[in-house]
This record gives structure tokens, C-alpha cells and sequence, in this order.
């Protein structure tokens, strides 16, 4: 076996043998990525249809205390291994502290939501929040977009507000409430971006924290004790978050975002799915027309981006 390895290759076809393995990797870590992505859709899907469920029968404080409880349970070891001094070198603490603001009021906002709407509803309402993130980055990162992406940012919003039929039978305090929260979600974007330089374990710490301290405070105003099996859902559902950021970390490391991120698009697939299987509900027109205009210009503005983003590359 040794002598045929040690077989004198022309070098011409080494390179090409060389190339071709290349090529061949870089191929696997894509479709790694896809795969990590669909779980994180996935998940993301799970979750929300979970949590549609155990609001239902359970205050969203104690919801969220629980779930955020078990999750930062899980943070522990990553806390350990980043060290107080992650925490000490964490930039400009009055945004750390507007982040986990926005974090613990859209949470909040879209699981009280879907109590009292259909998930797929709430979801696309969420699906808009690209278009929000080039409207805000204009305003508070001061960044350029051209005339296309502005565009692209007037149709979204057109389709948000089909999504929304508005009429006085149709705008309840649900719907309001949730496209409240994509706009938060949104600048819970921004303010991260903002603030990338500081650490993910920080970050992740400042979400659940938020999160489980709003549940704690307000839990006990209606609070149901659990039975176990609930209570073993609800912890499943900080596992199943601290998995699906995982997989989504994993996939945008294997693979060019370009080719990772539309796939997010896919959780309307697992909205309406979900929400039809267990809550017997099913998208109207209105929805299905708000979505798709929604997730074109989406995909229309991250296509954009892709563009303004090799323009501005410094050529050798």
C-alpha cells in the first residue's frame, strides 16, 4: 500500500487532483451549511409552535421564566470558558443594556401574539424584518443604500400591510402587537451589529437574562403550576434555541451566506405547517400574498447588498 502512495504523480495532475479535492471540500462544507441551516429553520419552526401551545395554557411571564431558565442553565459552560474578562471588555454598556431590552420586549410581544393569532400571520410578519433593517441602517448606522434597495424597502412594506389587512374588523391588538415586535426584532439587528465586536457568550448571556428576569418579575401575577410534562417542554424549548443558533452559527461558518441565509425564508413552510397539523389553521390569501411580496423583496435586498458589498472591496 505504501509503494502505491508514494507513486510519482506528473505535475500537471497533481494540481489538477489537487484543485478537484478542493473543490470537492468546499462543495461538502456547503452542503453542511444548507444542512445546518434547514435544522435551524427547523428548530426555529418548533419552537414557535411549541411555545404557541404552552401560552395557551400558561402566563408568558412564566413561560418565558422557565424556558430562559433552563436555557441559561446550558450557557453555563460557555460562560465559564469566556472568562469575567469578556464581560469587562463588553463595548459601550448603555446599548448592551437597550439590546436586551429590545430582546425581552419582541420576545415577549410575539409569544403573546401567537395566543390569540395564527402562527403563519405572526411569522410573516417577522419575515419583514430585512427590509426594516436597510430602512434603520440608513438612520442609525448611516450606511448608503441606492435607489433599488429603497425600492425593494416601499414594496416590503406593501406587503406588510396586506399581510395586516387593515380594516377596522381586521387590526386587533394582537396584530399590532406582533408587528411591533418585528420592528424591535429588527433593531434588536441593528443594535447587534453595533455592537459585534463584543463577545457571542456576552451577547447570548444578555437575551435570556433579560428574558428570565421579565418572566421571573411578572410570573407570579396568574401563575399555573406546570405539570411535568409541560415543564419538561418548556425547558426543552431553551435546549432547542441554544441549538438553533448553533446550527445557525455552524452553517454561516461552512458556507457563503449568500447561500445559507435565503433558505431562513423556509420558516413560513414550517408556520403553516405547524400551524395547520396542531392549531387547525390555515393562511388566507391576504397572508400567503403579504408573505410572498415580503420574501421577494427580502431576497431582492440581500441580492442588492451582495452587490454594493464587492463595489466597495478595495481593487488590487
Amino acid at each position: 500500500m505504501a509503494a502505491i502512495l508514494n507513486v510519482a504523480v506528473p505535475a500537471g495532475t497533481q494540481m489538477t487532483v489537487s484543485s478537484a479535492s478542493h473543490t470537492a471540500a468546499g462543495r461538502s462544507a456547503t452542503l453542511a451549511g444548507i444542512g445546518y441551516m434547514l435544522i435551524a429553520v427547523f428548530l426555529f419552526g418548533v419552537t414557535s409552535a411549541t411555545g404557541k401551545w404552552l401560552v395557551a395554557k400558561y402566563p408568558v411571564g412564566e413561560f418565558l421564566a422557565i424556558r430562559s431558565g433552563a436555557t441559561l442553565l446550558l450557557l453555563v459552560p460557555l460562560i465559564w470558558r469566556a472568562g469575567i474578562a469578556a464581560f469587562r471588555a463588553a463595548p459601550r454598556p448603555g446599548l448592551q443594556l437597550l439590546r436586551v431590552l429590545l430582546s425581552t420586549a419582541e420576545v415577549a410581544m410575539f409569544f403573546w401574539a401567537v395566543g390569540y393569532m395564527p402562527l403563519a400571520d405572526a411569522t410573516t410578519f417577522y419575515l419583514a424584518a430585512p427590509i426594516y433593517v436597510t430602512a434603520f441602517s440608513v438612520l442609525l448606522l448611516g450606511e448608503r443604500v441606492g435607489w433599488r434597495r429603497w425600492s425593494a424597502v416601499l414594496v416590503g412594506f406593501g406587503g406588510v400591510v396586506i399581510a395586516l389587512r387593515p380594516s377596522a374588523a381586521s387590526v386587533t391588538l394582537p396584530a399590532l402587537t406582533v408587528l411591533t415586535g418585528s420592528v424591535l426584532y429588527s433593531l434588536l439587528l441593528v443594535t447587534t451589529r453595533m455592537l459585534r465586536a463584543t463577545n457571542d457568550t456576552v451577547l447570548m448571556l444578555g437575551q435570556y437574562l433579560g428574558a428570565f428576569t421579565v418572566g421571573a418579575l411578572t410570573a407570579p401575577f396568574g401563575w399555573t403550576a406546570p405539570s411535568a410534562y409541560d415543564l419538561a417542554f418548556m425547558a426543552l424549548l431553551g435546549a432547542a434555541s441554544i441549538a438553533s443558533l448553533y446550527c445557525t452559527v455552524r452553517a454561516l461558518k461552512l458556507a457563503s451566506a449568500s447561500i445559507v441565509v435565503p433558505y431562513q425564508y423556509l420558516v413560513i413552510f414550517w408556520s403553516v405547517l405547524f400551524g395547520w397539523w396542531g392549531f387547525g389553521e390555515l393562511p388566507d390569501l391576504y397572508t400567503i400574498t403579504g408573505a410572498t411580496i415580503i420574501i421577494a423583496t427580502g431576497l431582492y435586498i440581500f441580492a442588492r447588498e451582495r452587490v454594493a458589498a464587492r463595489g466597495a472591496r478595495p481593487t488590487r
